[in-house]
């Protein structure tokens, strides 16, 4: 126990070191605190030759003299809004990787023993933050939320802010060079200035035991190592009322016990108040307590064997071609995944807003959370290494708390080497530096037939590294059968519970044809795909969850066919205009019959 507690300070202490730039730990549960929200029109400068750092045009210069000129100015140019991605906004900009430029002038109320953050929900993919002409932050990440302090550098009036954002592909990147999803620059989440005393309480974990079903624990942070501070822990309805003191270093922490908790579920997701207090500050969220566990094949939800009857989604509105980041673009997509009949979703393969996260928690979805370490990773590559650290410590910082997120994942598709073993392992000891709650998982693509035995096997040993093994198999689509779906059985991660995370082809949504014919691209022959996956299914003996790829069809720059793709991978079970295909209503009744 001494080792492991070494090891995962070890692993804070690098992600430390390794995050790029000034951004700070993060605020817990921004959107419970007190906010101003700097969403709206920002004015924009494209800078396709990245010329913007080098003038200076983060110093917003005006003429003065009759001698004096600049070429560049935010007014009366490009208008875009935040949050939003670029691409959808202009036609210029609809395949554009560069750099843009945001600004926007902004009040600040400063107030004698008060502290002033700026929060970025997520700006994709690389952004520096200047603000009265002065460099205060960068970032790299496109996924995850940051924040800088500015409580010194702000003004009360009329504050300049500015935003150099790139979304260039890298080799070093995460995701790298080539990933089946469109590349969306810019400002994509809210932006909010967020006031705190000058203590306050910066971090909290609240949670129920893994295993026993009336025992909370709770884990405090304030954001000064302030000793001797009284918190408070309130959770009214369940007659909670707790005090605890910080150490030396601002912790604190508690375990009680608790009475008639009604354990949130799909089924009932049920979410309590809580309320934690100091003499300075007060944090109130709703939050939810559930048991989550395995045992053998099986996944334990409450203490009972759970079937993942999932989903997965891009954060990507198909009708309007751009990012989704508002709470309404959550209800859109959340609905149709429950008409579907699903109990999970997989926020594929990166995390997704909070908008997103916390209504799925209200609606009863349990969560797969990961960060884009999708093929073509440069595993070899340290630096690329610690920035998946990073990034994956902010996903779990921000939706710790969040008793939906029932796996954190950590790969999807990547081949088996000892330098991607490391990286992944690195990973896991990176989540669970933080959380040992949730259950970790990869998806696989390394399924293949073994003629000999006639079964379906995988070598991968990394999987013993996992709760859970996810496995992405196109049978009918990439891989045809090599025998009939009704005689296909799998060997595959015996012991272990498995999830067929990706399955399923692509369909033009109107398009008939002949069940049989591959090239057809008919919604015909994606139904009989789905009918024969689905028989496969049944010869799976460790199999706890299915998830077609995908809900929505998406746009993907790898799809080339002019007039079955035209830019759109058509593997979803609703067509970009939310028109639903025949394998829609197959996976719905399939779904229906699970109980």
């Amino acid at each position: 126990m001494r080792y492991n507690n070494i090891r995962y300070s070890v692993v804070i202490l690098f992600c430390l070191l390794f995050s790029d730039g000034f951004a700070q730990e993060l605020i817990a549960n921004v959107y419970g605190r007190n906010v101003q929200s700097l969403n709206g029109k920002w004015d924009a400068i494209i800078d396709q030759y990245d010329q913007g750092r080098k003038n200076k045009i983060y110093l917003n210069k005006k003429p003065e003299g009759k001698t004096d000129f600049y070429e560049y100015s935010f007014d009366h140019g490009l208008r875009l809004n935040v949050p939003s991605d670029w691409n959808s906004q202009s036609p210029e900009l609809h395949r554009y990787e560069g750099t843009v430029w945001y600004a926007r002038r902004f009040d600040a109320k400063k107030e004698a023993g008060k502290r002033l953050f700026l929060y970025f929900g997520a700006v994709s993919y690389r952004s520096r933050v200047y603000l009265n002409g002065k460099e205060i932050g960068k970032h790299e990440g496109g996924f995850t939320p940051f924040q800088i302090e500015i409580t010194d550098q702000v003004q009360n009036t009329n504050n300049f802010l500015a935003v150099e954002v790139n979304n260039t592909r890298t080799v070093d990147a995460i995701p790298a060079m080539a990933f089946d999803w469109w590349n969306y620059g810019g400002i994509t989440r809210d932006v909010f200035l967020v006031s705190t005393p000058k203590v306050f309480i910066e971090d909290y974990f609240v949670q129920l035991d893994k295993r026993k079903a009336d025992k909370i624990d709770a884990r405090i942070k304030l954001s000064e190592n302030a000793a001797n501070v009284n918190i408070r822990i309130q959770i009214p309805e369940l007659n909670v009322d707790q005090d605890l003191t910080t150490d030396n270093k601002g912790f604190a922490k508690v375990s009680f016990n608790v009475k008639k908790l009604q354990r949130w579920s799909p089924d009932s997701p049920k979410l309590y108040k809580v309320i934690i207090s100091s003499k300075d500050d007060k944090v109130e969220e709703m939050i939810g307590f559930r048991n989550l566990y395995t045992k053998g094949e099986d996944i334990y939800l409450n203490d009972k064997p759970v079937f993942l009857k999932a989903i997965s989604f891009h954060e990507e509105i198909p009708q309007r071609k751009g990012r989704a980041f508002s709470e309404a673009d959550a209800v859109m997509l959340l609905s149709e995944a429950k008409a579907l009949g699903c109990n999970m979703i997989r926020l594929a393969h990166y995390p997704q807003n909070e908008y997103t996260v916390r209504l799925a928690e209200k609606m009863g979805f349990m969560l797969w959370e990961e960060i884009p370490i999708w093929q073509g990773i440069d595993f070899e590559n340290e630096a690329t290494k610690q920035k998946a650290g990073n990034m994956i410590r902010e996903m779990v910082m921000r939706d710790k708390n969040r008793c939906a997120l029932s796996f954190w994942g950590v790969a999807n598709e990547t081949q088996p080497s000892e330098p991607r073993n490391n990286f992944l392992k690195y990973l896991i000891e990176t989540c669970k530096a933080v959380d040992t709650t949730r259950l970790m998982t990869a998806a696989f693509d390394l399924v293949r037939f073994n003629k000999e035995k006639q079964l379906f096997v995988m070598d991968d040993p990394f999987i013993q590294e996992l709760d859970v093994v996810a496995i992405n198999k196109y049978m009918g689509w990439y891989h045809q059968w090599p025998l009939a779906p009704e005689k296909a059985k799998w060997e595959v991660a015996k012991g272990k519970p498995l999830i067929i995370s990706e399955f399923g082809g692509e369909a033009l949504y109107g398009q008939l044809g002949n069940e049989d014919v591959v090239s057809s691209w008919s919604e015909d022959y994606q139904a009989t795909l789905y009918r024969d996956n689905l028989k496969m299914f049944r010869n799976i003996p460790n199999l706890r969850g299915t998830a077609p790829w995908i809900l929505f069809d998406f746009r993907s720059p790898f799809r080339f066919h002019p007039t079955n793709q035209d830019g759109w991978n058509r593997k979803g079970l609703i067509s970009d205009q939310g028109f639903k295909k025949k394998a829609w209503y197959l996976m719905r009744d399939y779904y229906k019959n699970i109980k």
